[in-house]
Order: C-alpha cells, then sequence, then structure tokens
C-alpha cells in the first residue's frame, strides 16, 4: 500500500470520528461484542496461523493470545459505562456556583503497531481498549508473522467498515509511511530500536505515544526461596514461546550458595515440562525466522552450557538452553535474548544484587523468589522495572485489573483494562459556571477588600 492509499484511509477514518460515530458508548459495545464473535468464528483459523508463524500449540495459543483477548473484551463490556462516565469532584469555594467534572474522551484516529512474538494478543488487545475508547484504528500486524497478519486482517474487514477500523499489512515500507502521517494517538510494541524511531517520527506531529519495548528483565532467586518450585515457574516462563516473550526472565541472579541446588533442580524441571528430547516435542514451539534463529546462536557459548544447547536449523529450534558461570560482559549479556537461552549469574548479598539491577536499563519486568516478606519489599521497592512477581513469573499481565507496561528504557504508558481505556482517552477537566450568580472580587478595579475575599477563599 503506498503512501496515497494510506494518508486516505486516515482522512477517510478522520471524517468518520467527527461524525460523532464512535462516541456512543452503545455503539462501541457493539463493536465489541461483534469482534469477540468474530474472533471465536475464527479461532480455528487463529490457531492454526499462530502455529505456522510460531510453532505454538492450540493449548499455548488459547492461553497466551486467544483466550486473553476474549477476557480483555470481557472485562471492557462489563466496565465500559464506568469508565465512560463523568466523573464529578469537588468544585473550590472561590468557583462558586458551579459544577465540577472531569469527561473521558477519545483521541480520534490511532495508529497500533504491534510485533511478530504474540502476533494476535498484542493486536487486537490493544485493539479493544482503543474501540471501547471510541476512537477509529489503523492496526499495523508485523510482516514476520504474516499467517497471522493475514486472519486478523480477515477478521477486521468482516467486523468493520475500514473508515472506523482497518488493518495494513506490508513491511518496513509500510512501516515508514505510516509513521510520517499525522495520527492523534500512537500504540507501539516492539524494539527498543523501532520505537526511539516511532517516537522521534511522533514529535514531527507531538503525537502522543505508548511504548511497550523490552529489556533484559532479572529473576532473583534468593537462598530461602523454595527452589522446587522456583525452577518449575522459571522454566514455565522463560521457555514458553521458544523465550520469545517480552517478559519472560532474562537471566537468573542468584544467591551464591544454591546456584547448584538451583542449575538441578532446572535441569529437572525441563526434563519433566518438554520431556528427553525437547526438540522433538511438538507443543515446543519454534523461532521465528532465520535471521533471528542464527542471532540467538550467536550469544550461546557453548563452553558455558550445561542444560540443552542443541538445535535444528531445517525446523528453527533450539533446546531450552542453562548456561552457568556467566559474567556481565558475556555476549548473551549485552542484549535483550529473546529465546530460550538463560544464563544464571550469582550475588553475594541481595543488596549488591539491587546495586547491579539498578545500574542497568530499566527491565520490564522483574521476578523474585524468596520466603522473606522483608526482603521481597526491599526489592519491589528498591528496584525500577516495568512490574513482576514474586515467587511467580509472567502472570502479571494476564489479568485486566491491573496495568501492563514499562519505563524509561522498557517503554512508556501501559494498557489492560480500566488502564487501557484511559490510555486511549484524554480526560478533559470542565466546570459548568452557573449564570444566576457572579462573584465580582476577581473583576478589575482591584479592591483590598476584595483581595482579603481572595485569600480567604485560595488559602
Amino acid at each position: 500500500m503506498n503512501e496515497t492509499e494510506i494518508r486516505q484511509i486516515i482522512d477517510t477514518q478522520r471524517a468518520y470520528f467527527y461524525s460523532g460515530a464512535t462516541l456512543a458508548v452503545d455503539r462501541r459495545i457493539q463493536a465489541l461484542k461483534k469482534l469477540k464473535t468474530c474472533i471465536v468464528k475464527y479461532e480455528p483459523e487463529i490457531e492454526a496461523a499462530i502455529r505456522k508463524d510460531l510453532g505454538k500449540s492450540r493449548f499455548e495459543s488459547y492461553m497466551c493470545e486467544t483466550g486473553l483477548v476474549l477476557s480483555e473484551i470481557s472485562y471492557m463490556l462489563k466496565h465500559i459505562r464506568s469508565y465512560a462516565r463523568e466523573k464529578r469532584v469537588h468544585t473550590p469555594l472561590a468557583q462558586f456556583a458551579s459544577r465540577s467534572y472531569r469527561k473521558p474522551s477519545p483521541y480520534g484516529v490511532v495508529l497500533i503497531m504491534s510485533p511478530w512474538n504474540y502476533p494476535f494478543l498484542l493486536t487486537i488487545d490493544p485493539l479493544v481498549d482503543a474501540i471501547a475508547a471510541g476512537n477509529t484504528a489503523v492496526v499495523k500486524p508485523s510482516a514476520y508473522s504474516p499467517h497471522t497478519s493475514a486472519v486478523i486482517q480477515k477478521m477486521i474487514q468482516e467486523c468493520f467498515d475500514p473508515s472506523y477500523v482497518t488493518v495494513i499489512t506490508g513491511g518496513r515500507a509500510e512501516n515508514t509511511c505510516l509513521l510520517h502521517e499525522h495520527f492523534d494517538y500512537i500504540f507501539f510494541t516492539g524494539s527498543q530500536a523501532v520505537g526511539k524511531e516511532v517516537m522521534k517520527n511522533a514529535a514531527a506531529h507531538l503525537t502522543p505515544v505508548t511504548l511497550e519495548l523490552g529489556g533484559k528483565s532479572p529473576c532473583i532467586v534468593e537462598k530461602t526461596a523454595n527452589l522446587k518450585l522456583a525452577a518449575k515457574r522459571i522454566v514455565f516462563g522463560k521457555f514458553l514461546n521458544c523465550g520469545q516473550t517480552c517478559v519472560a526472565p532474562d537471566y537468573i541472579l542468584c544467591d551464591s550458595s544454591i546456584r547448584p541446588q538451583l542449575v538441578e533442580e532446572l535441569k529437572r524441571q525441563i526434563t519433566l515440562q518438554f520431556g528427553e528430547t525437547p526438540l522433538s516435542n511438538q507443543d515446543y514451539g519454534k523461532i521465528i525466522n532465520e535471521k533471528h534463529f542464527q542471532r540467538i546462536l550467536g550469544l550461546m557459548d557453548p563452553d558455558k552450557v550445561v542444560i540443552g544447547g542443541s538445535s535444528d536449523s531445517a525446523a528453527l529450534r533450539i533446546e531450552p538452553t542453562v548456561l552457568d558461570q556467566v559474567s556481565f560482559t558475556d555476549a548473551v549479556m549485552q542484549e535483550e535474548i529473546f529465546g530460550p537461552l538463560l544464563p544464571i549469574l550469582t550475588y553475594d548479598s541481595i543488596t549488591d544484587a539491587v546495586h547491579k539491577i539498578n545500574a542497568m536499563p530499566h527491565p520490564l519486568a522483574l521476578y523474585l523468589f524468596t520466603s522473606d516478606k522483608k526482603i521481597a519489599r526491599t526489592v519491589t521497592s528498591a528496584c525500577g522495572f516495568g512490574g513482576g512477581c514474586i515467587n511467580d513469573t509472567i502472570i502479571h499481565l494476564a489479568t485486566s485489573e491491573m496495568g501492563f507496561g514499562g519505563f524509561g528504557e522498557s517503554g512508556m504508558g501501559s494498557y489492560h483494562g480500566r488502564d487501557g481505556f484511559l490510555t486511549f482517552s484524554h480526560t478533559k477537566s470542565i466546570v459548568d459556571k452557573k449564570t444566576w450568580l457572579d462573584l465580582p472580587m476577581r473583576y478589575q478595579p482591584y479592591r483590598k477588600s476584595n483581595e482579603k475575599l481572595i485569600r480567604f477563599f485560595l488559602k
């Protein structure tokens, strides 16, 4: 799709938005219900597409993508009237007589750019929030997950008029054209490098953005942790989707005294969850493409592999792999891994661990395994991170009751549930002043008696 066609789509959506067609809450509810029905209808095709793109099993596709989207729609349908309602606030005595209130209002035409690692979830979830808030949307899924993008396009075309929601497929050329256009809001999920380009282009139009990025999310295993349970939950979170999860534990930072026991428990759990030969496990996914496959292999130091390490280039599969005796200067610690490699580093005191984490760019997630409540409070208070879990991994994003997002190098803004509605809304602050009374003290000429009243009201 060329620049002229893209601009025409945006102009058409802006005209549709200013017609007021998306403002009525009943209209938004109708749109969300229609989308939900369509997702249920196309669930087998969604599952097949995700398997072709990422090798995910049916169970994993529903648990981590389709099911979470349906849950978000159900949550939004339950709460949308409350979220969209004007909220009255206290009016200062100096503004008597008037009514003050906050009015959530949609931004207008929004751009949603999604990644390939959770191609359905990370495309449709923000779209649900954007529709609920009353916007129109241009959706740009990743070119790296073409089968899922094709199903999404088919669904959206069936559900919505292009003046309301439309999907633009393609690669870098289409991304560039879109970012050169004027949107009212941009929601981007992806890498830090592309996030910088998104923000740079958005600045040309002073367009507000939400950036959902990533980073090296640490997993601290403290000496009082239940190691068997910790290993079980770390293996689940790290190797889900072959490690291609933005909030996956990127590395383990454990107390040096428990490192040998933790390695043994990780080995046991990998075998229990993925079998003796994970590369032949049909429920274990694959790396998205050859480029990322080779990049991940390049981060693997064979001398430090203690679990796994094998790969299948034809199937683009890499075994769940644990690296031991790793240092912060190793290649695997210089970038977000985004694959099934799990380095283990150690610390001698929890204070040292906190200082090291805070010396690095802010991660999107942090995980802490401990039985010590005081240490849990210390780490969660002292470390800077987007969100996380105590004694688990990943599950903090699987709820509509809490916002999900990063800060600093891991992004800005959040979504899910109420946070998602507010992300795609501008809240107007309005004073409705009554006409039957007009206090004269604010008008010139200023008098000492009026100054006394002003000081009384505003102190």
